[in-house]
């Protein structure tokens, strides 16, 4: 009983939707007022001084050039740390959930807890052969 009603209700709202939009779709397309095909001009008074135009554009050009350097080097650096912890995950030896990844410009920070010395020093060594990579800051700690 309450599904019919629920149905019920829900076929009354679609209906009576479908009702405004068609009414409203209806009452645009024939509509009393004529629509004009032409906006008034607004804030167009006065003149345009170019030559501050020219410099407000050259100001905002440097600035989204700044912004591209950013997220670019910003994506180098996601980049390498992918790569990095693809390795890692790849190899049997370095159990990469364990190690935290980050990378600032071409320096690349290795932190958190291996169980041995062998794939503490396999993680370094995976960092070090990564392309892009110029140093290697070490701050694993090995569980004894």
């Amino acid at each position: 009983m309450i599904r019919l009603l629920i149905k019920t209700a829900l076929v009354v709202i679609l209906l009576v939707a479908g009702a405004f939009l068609f009414l409203g779709y209806w009452a645009g397309r024939h509509g009393s007022a004529p629509t004009s095909t032409t906006s008034p001009a607004i804030g167009t008074t006065g003149g345009i001084d170019t030559t501050k135009a020219r410099e407000r554009g050259a100001e905002l050009g440097e600035k989204t050039a700044l912004a591209a350097s950013k997220i670019e080097e910003t994506l180098a650096e996601g980049a390498i740390s992918a790569k990095i912890k693809t390795k890692m995950a790849l190899d049997e030896t370095v159990k990469a959930r364990r190690i935290d990844v980050s990378t600032t410009h071409s320096t690349v920070t290795l932190s958190g807890t291996v169980e041995s010395a062998a794939e503490h020093d396999r993680a370094v060594s995976l960092a070090r052969e990564t392309a892009g990579v110029t140093r290697v800051v070490d701050h694993l700690a090995v569980r004894r």
